[in-house]
């Protein structure tokens, strides 16, 4: 399993960094990234701590440990120059809080994020063929989701990516130790989306593909 959608108590998740990587690596995962809520107000101190912590566990542990961050919630005008800046502070992978069906999300958000080139829309919910078929072209990928609440668009994510050739990939977004999952899981989840059999491990391949980019850009 690579899930590149996780978060810490740097923003709301209820681990430490060396925790959720320990509970990641007991039941079986290849990669994980931290990608904890940042916008303007604290993208400055939670990416560097990320960054710096899971450098410092690098030699000790059997997976790789990527840092990231997602912007949640940020006006779609301040999305591009915050995916810049958290590059800049050391995320290999960035995600954006996609307009998930569960919060009230700002409408554009999906776009902006699309147009900054995030390398993840998170559970961008009722995602227009438009803004798919900008995905798809700016070679941003699309989130099926196994949280609880966003995932009730996987679905139509699934439907949309497939009709327009983009990319997808399957995180959990966990909070809490619970919310890790197995391949097993992320195989029932994505089948549950509607893909089949020659679908299911192109998406898996995807998230290596992430994985060899993020640990690219960390050298």
């Amino acid at each position: 399993m690579i899930d590149l959608h996780t978060h810490t108590v740097l923003s709301d998740g209820e681990l430490l960094p060396f925790e959720l990587v320990r509970r990641a690596v007991a039941i079986g995962y290849r990669a994980i990234a931290v990608t904890d809520h940042v916008d303007a107000s604290n993208i400055d101190l939670v990416v560097p701590r990320i960054a710096k912590a899971l450098k410092r566990l690098k030699s000790s542990i059997p997976i790789e440990a990527i840092p990231g961050a997602e912007i949640t919630h940020a006006p779609p005008a301040l999305i591009g120059e915050l995916v810049k800046e958290a590059r800049e502070l050391g995320a290999a992978i960035v995600v954006v809080h996609g307009e998930t069906l569960a919060e009230p999300v700002l409408e554009g958000t999906n776009l902006a994020a699309i147009e900054a080139g995030a390398d993840i829309l998170a559970h961008p919910g009722l995602i227009t063929d438009d803004e798919a078929r900008l995905a798809r072209e700016r070679s941003v990928v699309l989130e099926i989701t196994s949280r609880k609440g966003h995932s009730i668009s996987n679905g139509h994510v699934a439907k949309t990516a497939i009709r327009h050739g983009v990319r997808m990939t399957i995180d959990t977004d966990s909070h809490s130790p619970s919310d890790l999952i197995t391949r097993e899981r992320a195989i029932s989840i994505l089948m549950g989306a509607g893909l089949d059999a020659e679908q299911i491990p192109v998406v898996f391949d995807n998230a290596r593909q992430l994985t060899e980019t993020a640990l690219r850009r960390m050298k």
